[in-house]
This record gives structure tokens, sequence and C-alpha cells, in this order.
């Protein structure tokens, strides 16, 4: 079970660039190298914020964190997964009990309803264990290619890149990783960023996003790689 800091709240959600518009070069090699080694050097292992406990409750604490911060999922599922640790249990709890426990989570009903359907999928479909690939993860009720990807990475460790808010920010900000849309900003971290920093990827640039290149007010003089980001007007008060 992890636990750590509770997210920043400045999660204003950058508007996608239009369509026909040109997107900026991502960083060169080089930069890409230098960038995610000083990120790697602060933090040499990091891992997602959310408490879980095995690949069945991240899925689910994955899925009940869209429109909901870290810590506010955090809350609601210590209780959840002490009464429902499996997917059986999940079903037997039902929609009610479920929704109970995660009342103060915003759109708590329909996430309810989507952790028993999901429950229920993975006991009829897949032995009551969560599928190991993007596709099988997706046909669950309630699963996008985020929560398919922060599963497949944390649980597998493979690459895979789960594109948020932040993401898409720091994506574009620092040109590690430009796109019009998360789609676009999650090919450009799969082709820009050097092979041996992609495991980790996803992981520090969601925790730049948060605590240092914040939405409203980037923490400039406190950034480690402020140097090599291209993103103006930086600030230069002392946070």
């Amino acid at each position: 079970m992890v636990r750590t800091p509770a997210p920043s709240s400045a999660t204003a959600k950058p508007a996608p660039r239009a369509r026909g518009a040109r997107l900026p070069a991502p960083l060169p090699f080089a930069e890409q190298q230098a960038v995610f080694s000083r990120l790697r050097a602060a933090n040499p292992h990091p891992v997602t914020e959310l408490e879980y406990r095995d690949a069945f409750t991240l899925l689910v604490a994955v899925a009940l964190s869209a429109q909901a911060t870290d810590a506010g999922v955090n809350k609601a599922t210590r209780g959840l997964f002490e009464a429902a640790p499996t997917p059986q249990a999940m079903v037997a709890l039902g929609v009610e009990g479920v929704a109970a426990h995660i009342r103060t989570i915003g759109l708590y009903r329909q996430k309810a309803r989507n952790a028993v359907a999901l429950s229920q999928r993975l006991l009829d479909e897949f032995g009551g264990e969560a599928p190991s690939s993007r596709a099988a993860l997706m046909s669950l009720p309630g699963v996008g290619r985020k929560t398919a990807n922060v599963v497949l990475n944390c649980i597998w460790g493979l690459p895979a890149q789960a594109v948020d808010t932040h993401i898409f920010r720091v994506g574009n900000r620092t040109r590690i990783a430009p796109g019009r849309d998360e789609a676009e900003v999650e090919r450009a971290i799969e082709d820009n960023v050097p092979a041996e920093f992609q495991a980790n990827a996803h992981h520090w640039l969601i925790l730049h996003g948060r605590y240092v290149c914040q939405a409203r007010r980037p923490r400039c003089t406190l950034c480690p790689i402020a140097d090599l980001c291209p993103y103006e007007p930086k600030t230069t008060d002392p946070d």
C-alpha cells in the first residue's frame, strides 16, 4: 500500500490545441536524457499516490479517481477495500453499499455502479482476476485507456503512459511531449522519451505537474529542469 502526500489543488485542464495548429518540435534526445536524468535523481523510485493492495484494488481506485484527487480517493477506499477487497466481496456489497463508502467522491453513484459491474465482469470472464492486456481492461465498465495504462504500468511494469491533465500540461509546456490532445501526448512520450526512462516517465511527469509545474502558477524557482524548459513566462518569485 502506498501512502504519499496529497496532490496539488491546481487541476484546471489545459485547453487542447486546435487540430490544425502546428505543434512545436519536441526536445531533442540529449535534452530528454538530461531532463529525465534529473527527475530520476530527485525521485529514483516513483510510485502512484493511490493506495491499493493488488491489481483489483488498483483498478477500482483508478476508475474512482476520474474528476477526483488521489487524496480524496484514498480516504474513501480505505473503508471500501476493508469491506470489499475482492471482486466477490464488491459484488456482494452491492451498489448501495459501495456508494455509502465513496459518497465523498464526485459522480459516486455512477462510479459505484461501475465498480460492481466491473467486479461482476471479472468474475464472469476473467476468473476473478484483473486481466493483463489493455484491450481486456478497457472492456470493463468504467475503464478507459488511462485507467488501463495505470494498471499495466504499476502492476505489470509495462511502459504504458497514462496521460492526465498534469502530464498533458507538462508535456506541452516543457516540449518533452507536445500534443493537441492526451492521445497525441501519449504517443509523443512513447516516441521521444529515451527507453531507459519509459517505465517511470508517467510517474515523474504527473508528480512534476502536481507539485512543481502547476497549472496556475508553476513553481519555476524550485524546478530541477528550469534551464532545460522553453516555457515562457516562467515565474521568478521565490516559492
